[in-house]
């Protein structure tokens, strides 16, 4: 039997700093949120794994919408 999982929000992420001259370990948090160059904008699912990155990476994104 297979239940209906509920749809999580979606939020629109955009890059704003350069991971550059920062910790290796801020640059991984930005990949793993999909950003890979400066003012790419992504739209990733509001789970607590992506909120835990974009709080890790706040200095260098823009939420866009939610």
């Amino acid at each position: 039997m297979t239940t209906a999982k509920e749809k999580l929000p979606m939020i629109k992420i955009q890059q704003t700093g350069s991971p550059r001259r920062r910790p290796k370990v801020q640059e991984l948090h930005l990949r793993g949120l999909g950003l890979r160059k400066m003012h790419q904008i992504v739209e990733v699912e509001a789970n607590p794994v992506v909120l835990g990155l974009i709080r890790k990476a706040q200095h260098m994104i823009t939420i866009i919408s939610e």
